[in-house]
């Protein structure tokens, strides 16, 4: 009988011991973008991101633990041509994420940047619509301190006969004034997102088992070493949240694309990528002690969309969006009279060409800069022929989310980034080629930039650093200590690329929208466009000569395998002078694409 007793006992306390565990599992997704089917817009070609993938991702993880929350961040709808149409085009039906997010069970996700690009119409219209909130607690109503937004959450899970409270804290970036076009955002201010959690963290750490914080905005640290990553400007303060709030179990971030999971002073680090391409899986144990629930352990893993197959029934939901939308895409949104084409992408890098000319126009017409630069990323970019042009042909030719920064630089800093991108030709036996490291291992032909507003040479055959032997602006030589506006993409301005004379420079505006967006809306409004060369740049051999006093031109010329004619078209000032001084300088300079440079 005692033995029994005692066994019975065991068992009991055995059975108590295992009740007061609890498993929770977290799914983390940020800067959707729009993406819930499988495709690259631009291609139509299957794509690794996307709800679809995120959803297959959530019932495989359903499956192994019933005790999931699958949480958002932010950047949800604005992206892809999807949204763009439901925004643009026909804003009646639900906005297609809110949809699949509502059907997929989200808890909650916080007010990213790009939210307000379509103006708070269409984004408390999509808040109407879903399910669970759009959170931010620092984002306030102008002039107050209340929340403009719905600030946190606070919501049970079960596991069996076990409860637990979890609290998710939204905030934002309070760099979005610094972007967004100001009607959009006119009836609110942004406050500090670290003074707004030290408010509301203990509070919610008195209530919750769980303390989340969901932050649409990135590390500026080395989570690690503490060391900055950036320019500490305020746009992202993830470090500086984990080390000045005490109190957050789980701290989830998003707004850099980039993917990090780890654990620093015990809070876990989440950041997802970007368009579902990863979820972010969390696993607390949570152990009652003293009629509480503590968490015992955390880890934490990256889940990419490559491994899981896209969700039919989520697919299913919205393929009438769908459908509309490549229907769409394939209409013609303009007509080109000319070609905006690239036969060959060596050549379109060595002389100003209609396809390039016109993406920087575009820009510094949405901008208002005087100078802009642009590049074609790889060399399977065409462009478009005469005729037509369809959405997408532009997402074809511009392939990436960038949007655009007017940055303030020096004519210093502009000579400095002419020079970085003449690094990408080197000259082999008498052949332009590209530099060996631009292309092996990694292909980075979108480092090459070319440039409209301003007329430069880049001579070649001159050392790296020295290559840039003509450089104006309005016909005067730039001065290097003048001050300049210039349009650019988001990841150039920061520096991106080896452009390390534009990091930290002052952000005068941005055009918040991606590129393609503005490429498509420029071409609408004007319906036709036609395609120009201003042959304001150009690369070739060349070099600075100065006259010496028993010079002439015709032997000026011959030295240089010129002629004469050629040599004052070179220097239009010659035809006008008598008598050329010593110590003058002419221009030298013989494009590897003679027909397309003025």
């Amino acid at each position: 009988m005692k033995k029994f007793l005692f066994v019975f006992l065991v068992l009991a306390i055995a059975s108590m011991l295992f009740a007061a565990q609890f498993q929770l599992t977290i799914l983390h997704t940020s800067d959707l973008h729009g993406n819930i089917f499988p495709i690259n817009y631009a291609t139509n070609q299957p794509y690794y991101v996307g709800l679809g993938k995120v959803s297959t991702i959530l019932k495989n993880t359903l499956a192994e633990n019933p005790a999931t929350i699958i949480l958002d961040t932010g950047d949800l709808i604005q992206g892809t041509p999807l949204e763009y149409y439901h925004a643009k085009i026909d804003n009646t039906p639900a906005d297609p994420m809110v949809l699949v997010m509502n059907h997929m069970g989200y808890k909650a996700t916080v007010i990213g940047n790009h939210e307000f690009n379509y103006g708070m119409n269409v984004l408390e219209k999509a808040i109407s619509e879903a399910d669970f909130p759009f959170l931010s607690a620092n984002i306030v109503k102008k002039g107050t301190d209340e929340p403009f937004f719905k600030p946190y959450i606070l919501f049970n899970v079960v596991s069996g006969d076990d409860i637990i409270t979890v609290a998710y804290l939204g905030l934002t970036t309070k760099y979005i004034p610094n972007w967004e076009e100001p009607k959009h955002i006119e009836m609110l201010d942004f406050l500090d997102p670290v003074e707004v959690a030290k408010k509301y963290v203990p509070m919610l750490s008195d209530v919750a088992d769980v303390v989340i914080v969901g932050y649409h905005g990135g590390l500026e640290r080395d989570p690690e070493t503490g060391e900055p990553t950036e320019e500490l400007t305020g746009e992202n303060q993830g470090y500086q949240l984990l080390k000045e709030v005490p109190g957050i179990d789980v701290l989830l971030t998003g707004h850099q694309h980039r993917t990090i999971a780890t654990i620093v002073d015990g809070v876990v680090i989440s950041q997802p990528s970007n368009w579902g391409k990863v979820v972010n899986k969390i696993d607390l144990t949570l152990e009652l002690k003293d009629g509480k629930w503590v968490i015992s352990d955390k880890n934490i893993s990256s889940i990419s969309s490559k491994t899981v197959d896209a969700d039919p029934e989520v697919l299913a939901l919205v393929q009438d969006y769908e459908d509309k939308v490549q229907e769409w895409l394939d209409q013609p949104v303009g007509l080109a009279t000319g070609d905006f084409y690239i036969d060959d992408p060596m050549i379109a890098r060595l002389a100003d060409n209609p396809l390039i000319e016109f993406i920087n126009k575009v820009q510094m017409d949405a901008s208002g800069a005087p100078i802009s630069s642009a590049a074609l990323f790889n060399n399977d970019i065409k462009g478009w022929k005469a005729g037509p042009v369809t959405l997408r042909d532009i997402n074809a030719v511009y392939i990436y989310p960038n949007t655009l920064k007017v940055i303030r630089v020096t004519g210093a800093d502009i000579k400095a980034a002419l020079e970085r991108s003449a690094e990408y030709f080197s000259v082999v036996d008498g052949e332009v080629t590209v530099t060996k490291s631009w292309v092996d291992p990694k292909p980075r032909h979108y480092n090459y930039d070319m440039w409209e507003g301003i007329d430069y040479k880049i001579a070649v055959n001159k050392p790296v650093g020295e290559r840039i032997i003509e450089l104006k602006f309005n016909g005067k030589p730039i001065d290097p200590d003048a001050e300049y506006e210039i349009v650019l993409n988001n990841y150039r301005a920061g520096g991106g690329g080896g452009y390390t004379m534009f990091q930290g420079k002052p952000v005068v505006r941005e055009v918040m929208l991606e590129v393609s967006e503005i490429i498509a809306d420029y071409i609408m409004e004007h319906e036709t466009i036609s395609p120009t060369v201003d042959g304001n740049w150009a690369v070739g051999v060349g070099d600075i000569y100065l006259i010496k006093w028993n010079d002439t031109l015709r032997k000026i010329a011959e030295d240089y395998g010129i002629t004469v004619k050629e040599l004052i078209q070179m220097n239009p000032f010659l035809k006008n002078v008598d008598r050329i001084d010593a110590g003058t300088q002419l221009m030298i300079f013989k494009p590897f694409v003679p027909e397309l440079v003025h």
